[in-house]
């Protein structure tokens, strides 16, 4: 189906393009000779802004700016336009990306500087997991190979890497004396300070005895994450991929280790009704564990970025979220029900 789509709009936007041709003439940069990014998500869009910084040489986009989830969205022509048209086009790379194979086909601008942060990554990159007590999905045989976890955002190791390559590759078409490698190291140094952080908070967490553990009553995308600091997790769903409701099995499972663990928090994600937590939580001996939620950054919108949003600041709040559900005291909580 999402080949169907994509052809379709193809054809769609193809026409869309003649017409941009017919009025500029060619795929050229903006009237304002500035280099223009295309991004798909927010965190790589973020990302890029940091590496911009105040150069007013390069402007940035992000296509799911309206809050769509990167795992059901598909272009409309605009989009294809504008990816069309740009100097540079980050995105993922994973399965749900596959659309960009069409777009970058038909695009006007032949020497557009591509970036797939799956293959930048390379041997970081993890294939989806699906751990034990797992809520199990009927799913076509793929056979293209291992299906790998797209959530790499999620680790900011992985994002430093990213934002170097970002930078690196948006130094080689900027202009002379451009910003950009600087500005990385940069925002970088605010990475790592985040990532110490986390890894802090582990290792306080080793040596007060908590259980170093997660029980997600949700999707998870965290994998990236909790592999980063040596936590383990149970969740309800892999990935992001949640079509069908939860078994009796994948409850019963679930509350039972957060009895045999002794957990206080049930874990949910951003835009979660809870209630397959609190389901969780009901069939627990005590039924008194409460529910924390993780920021995901997948449904991250203009409107928020306008009101300050941004990756370390989520990736903050996501720091307190994890310790509330390892019961650090940090002198402030998560959201918690």
């Amino acid at each position: 189906m999402k080949r169907f789509i994509a052809i379709i709009l193809s054809l769609t936007v193809i026409a869309s393009m003649l017409a941009a041709c017919s009025n500029n003439g060619s795929g050229e940069k903006n009237d304002e000779g500035k280099i223009n990014i295309v991004t798909t998500i927010f965190p790589i869009y973020d990302w890029t802004l940091n590496v911009i910084g105040d150069d007013e040489n390069a402007e940035v986009s992000f296509l799911l700016d309206n809050g769509a989830d990167l795992h059901n969205y598909q272009p409309t022509a605009d989009d294809m336009v504008k990816i069309s048209d740009c100097d540079m086009f980050i995105y993922v790379g994973g399965e749900s990306d596959k659309w960009v194979d069409d777009a970058l086909k038909n695009a006007l601008n032949k020497d557009m500087v591509v970036i797939n942060l799956l293959d930048v990554l390379k041997d970081r990159i993890k294939e989806e997991e699906i751990k034990e007590g797992m809520q199990s999905e009927e799913e076509e045989e793929s056979e293209e190979g291992p299906e790998y976890d797209e959530h790499i955002w999620l680790s900011i190791k992985n994002a430093e890497v990213c934002v170097s390559e970002i930078a690196e590759k948006l130094s080689s078409i900027g202009k002379d004396n451009n910003p950009y490698i600087s500005n990385a190291k940069e925002y970088n140094k605010k990475l790592d300070a985040a990532d110490k952080d986390y890894t802090d908070l582990l290792a306080e967490a080793k040596a007060e005895n908590k259980k170093r553990v997660l029980v997600f009553g949700d999707r998870f995308p965290f994998r990236y994450l909790v592999d980063d600091y040596g936590l383990d997790y149970y969740a309800a769903y892999a990935g992001c991929s949640a079509e069908s409701e939860a078994s009796f099995e994948t409850i019963s499972f679930l509350a039972n280790k957060v009895d045999e663990l002794g957990l206080e928090y049930v874990c949910v994600i951003e835009g979660s009704d809870g209630e397959l937590a609190k389901t969780i939580i009901d069939n627990t001996k005590t039924k008194s564990a409460k529910t924390v939620t993780f920021n995901s950054m997948q449904n991250v919108t203009k409107n928020d970025v306008e009101n300050g949003s941004d990756y370390i600041s989520i990736m903050k709040d996501n720091y307190i979220a994890l310790a509330t559900a390892l019961g650090i005291q940090l002198g402030g909580s998560a959201e918690t029900e």
